[in-house]
């Protein structure tokens, strides 16, 4: 025996997601460019692991997400994902503060469920999207075909659930038969029936894997492809239909290599004896693993592009191989359980066919103590932490627990690099998911602010054109909008601006700066308001107890509500010349930052900046231009934390 001290994993899963993007181009060449995809990511994407697999999906065109319940949605969310999430099961009462908490969509099946989403959508403000469930034969989840009209109907009354989509199941979608023609006919004509009564909902969808590729037809108006996307065929007769590539592959390595003679028993139970003398290869990986009991006395694994087979029982946490045919084995030999090595392939229908039982299963099985390692052109790009396959945020937001793991963060992250990140997340989600308000997330941020002297076509009083700056500040976001009716508030005090943060209706807020004598109706004014680059317009003005408010909206709006929008702000304000310095701050988990400061022609010099960013890339790329402006720049993937902002202070 010898000893290999180099081996990095006992074991691990790798996947390869050139081959999940060759899939997902494969997936739109047959569905064509009008049909929207949903990828299926629910049970850790079917073991591959749910967070890198959506972000490829999403950079390939998928629509949305679809998981099984709202502890997968939420670990979606909290990793930075704002794209709309469907629970494809029924979801039940205790999600729906979640589903509603996290912008997630559910399914609903149930009269009765809708009713209570119904109150709490309600209560919290919002207009929350859904789709229903019809039940065409699979005998499972959805509402009852004879029932289901009627439901709809009264779904569609609730005003404070948007009936976004309906969908049903095939039930043998993976062969070609009669009883799927017979669920297409009835989910067509409940459909009919509610076009006629002037009930029209946006998304329809019935297909899966097996029906995108045998019921081309059938595609309406999205498509959920899962196990396919992951190269696996759903049934022997879909095979020919596209061109898929397997993602996943599951391996290890020989830890113990021996010479057992003639007689000997191997493993519990004694259910293999030597016949001879032999070689066992003994491998760190067992039904703990998710590699099947099953397997024991009949599976293969790949050493050295050759199939050795199982000799004995798996155990838990091993596995012995007889490798008495491939005498060069040796300790920290590659072992295949699943891919491909050499000329060899072990598939996941294969192990499937031996234990009597499906390739998902096999897929979802693999488990959490083999880290997943993404591959990007045939190279190990990242690992994902294995912790994080078992992380989801818990409820608890105590200061005790956050004085914890502010206090150890940085230790353990020096010593251990996976907890460190399991622990970033968690502090992220205890820091910002707020129990009384949704989680609020904002990407690709601009901020400009252009300082001028005062034009001679402005109207102003001479002392204002004298001893003031004119400030042009234009905001631009990404974030879901709650409201069809907002404000942007202008505050006179810091009291003030903090009643301002209070109100979920209120979009934006600015503070005018005490001791320069502005008045906030005639100082402070909302030049331009746009949502996806259409114009909301000013609904009114007040001035109340807690400053100064802008409210804006519209009626189309509604039609947005809960999805991803492209906010932009524009406000027109004074600053006094002789304070030197402007501040911008960032108030929500904000990925992706520019912040501009322009001050050419206005005598403004030596301008410098003093930022205070938090999160994982904390320093910006500045560029300057003298005597123009200063940019700030985070890239579109870097994550900024709440109260992170800069300072930009200048002389004259």
């Amino acid at each position: 025996m010898s000893f290999k001290e180099n081996l990095k994993y006992r074991s691990w899963v790798e996947v390869d997601l050139g081959n999940f993007a060759a899939n997902w181009e494969e997936m739109k060449r047959l569905v064509g460019p009008d049909v929207r995809i949903m990828e299926v990511v629910k049970a850790d994407a079917y073991g591959h692991g749910a967070i890198e697999i959506s972000n490829v999906a999403l950079k390939n065109g998928a629509a949305c997400l679809g998981v099984a319940n709202a502890d997968e949605g939420v670990q979606l969310r909290v990793s930075g994902i704002t794209a709309p999430i469907l629970i494809l099961s029924p979801a039940t009462v205790s999600e729906i503060d979640q589903i509603i908490k996290y912008n997630l969509t559910s399914s609903v099946s149930d009269p009765g469920f809708a009713r209570e989403f119904q109150k709490r959508a309600r209560r919290a403000g919002i207009r929350a999207p859904i789709h229903i469930e019809v039940d065409t034969g699979m005998g499972r989840g959805g509402t009852m075909q004879a029932e289901a009209f009627q439901t709809i109907r009264d779904i569609a009354g609730f005003p404070n659930l948007a009936v976004e989509g309906i969908f049903t199941h095939f039930s043998e979608s993976e062969i070609l038969s009669y009883y799927n023609d017979q669920q297409w006919r009835a989910f067509q004509e409940l459909l009919e029936k509610l076009s006629a009564y002037g009930l029209h909902i946006p998304i329809r969808h019935i297909s899966n894997s097996g029906a995108i590729l045998n019921y081309p037809q059938f595609h309406l108006d999205m498509v959920r492809p899962g196990i396919m996307s992951y190269g696996i065929y759903p049934s022997p007769e879909t095979r020919g239909k596209a061109n898929l590539l397997p993602v996943m592959s599951f391996k290890t390595r020989v830890v113990l290599v021996k010479e057992f003679p003639e007689g000997y028993s191997i493993g519990y139970g004694r259910t293999f004896i030597t016949r001879r003398p032999t070689r066992i290869a003994t491998i760190p990986v067992g039904y703990g693993d998710g590699f099947g009991w099953l397997l024991s006395n009949q599976g293969e694994a790949l050493i050295r592009g050759k199939r050795v087979p199982i000799a004995g029982r798996i155990s838990m946490d091993m596995c012995t191989l007889d490798v008495s045919r491939l005498p060069e084995c040796a300790i920290g030999d590659e072992a295949v359980l699943m891919g491909e090595q050499g000329e060899e392939r072990i598939t996941a229908d294969e192990i499937a066919a031996k234990v009597h039982s499906i390739s998902y299963e096999i897929l979802c099985a693999l488990g959490k103590r083999a880290p997943r390692v993404f591959l990007h052109k045939g190279r190990a790009d990242r690992v994902e932490p294995s912790l994080r396959r078992i992380f989801i945020p818990d409820e608890e937001k105590s200061i005790a627990r956050i004085d914890s793991i502010i206090r150890h963060c940085f230790q353990t992250r020096a010593r251990n690099e996976e907890l460190g990140d399991a622990i970033y997340y968690e502090m992220f989600e205890t820091l910002f998911g707020k129990e009384d308000r949704q989680l609020e997330l904002r990407a690709d941020f601009r901020y400009d602010i252009r300082m001028n002297q005062f034009a001679p076509e402005d109207e102003a009083p001479e002392p204002l054109r004298r001893d003031y700056f004119k400030v042009t500040t234009r905001v631009e976001y990404t974030k879901a909008i709650r409201n069809a009716v907002f404000m942007i508030g202008c505050a006179l005090d810091n009291e003030q601006l903090a009643a301002f943060f209070e109100d979920k209706r209120c979009e934006y807020r600015w503070l005018l700066n005490s001791g320069e004598n502005l008045v906030a109706e005639r100082d402070f004014r909302v030049n331009r308001v746009l949502i996806d680059r259409e114009d909301v317009p000013v609904i009114r003005t007040d001035k109340t107890p807690r400053g100064y408010e802008v409210w804006c909206g519209a009626e189309e709006l509604k039609k947005k509500l809960n999805r991803q929008v492209r906010v932009e702000i524009e406000i027109e304000t004074k600053k006094l010349k002789g304070n030197r310095l402007f501040s911008a701050y960032l108030v929500y988990p904000t990925r992706g930052m520019e912040i501009s400061f322009h001050y050419g022609g206005t005598g403004i010099k030596n301008v410098r900046e003093v930022g205070f960013f938090a999160g994982k890339h904390p320093h910006p790329k500045v560029t300057r231009k003298e005597g123009k402006s200063i940019t700030l720049k985070l890239g579109d993937e870097a994550w900024i934390f709440p109260t992170s902002g800069v300072t930009f202070i200048w002389d004259l």
